[in-house]
């Protein structure tokens, strides 16, 4: 797929699953393991700023990581790397990404127009 632009909504995404995580200090962390979510910052290239992210646990061991606010350019294969404060708590290689805000955009859109028609059905424009 080629955007069309550097900022095409459909680069940008805002969930993430990677394989079984490897944690440095802590198999996982112990609030990870209590709350099965966590809240910490993420990257997934060296340099890039810290988004703050939700961990969700799965069972085997890898997690979702549901980010505040979507991020640009996220690839299959990537190491996604979480921190707490300065603390580098551990990575794992991101397998899946959920749906690119372009999808979600159009399927909002979708639903607002199905919802425009069901309205339209009901109160015939006059």
């Amino acid at each position: 797929f080629k955007a069309p632009s550097r900022d095409h909504p459909a680069l940008y995404r805002d969930l993430l699953r990677t394989n079984r995580v490897h944690w440095i200090a802590e198999e996982p962390p112990a609030e990870l393991v209590r709350e099965k979510m966590m809240e910490c910052h993420f990257r997934f290239r060296h340099q890039m700023a810290l988004v703050p992210c939700v961990l969700t646990l799965n069972q085997d061991g890898s997690v979702w990581v549901t980010l505040v606010k979507p991020a640009r350019a996220i690839t299959p294969g990537q190491f996604a790397v979480f921190y707490k404060g300065d603390e580098c708590l551990g990575s794992g290689k991101i397998l899946r990404m959920g749906p690119s805000v372009y999808t979600l955009q159009q399927g909002k859109s979708q639903e607002e127009s199905a919802k425009k028609e069901e309205i339209d059905k009901i109160e015939p424009a006059t």
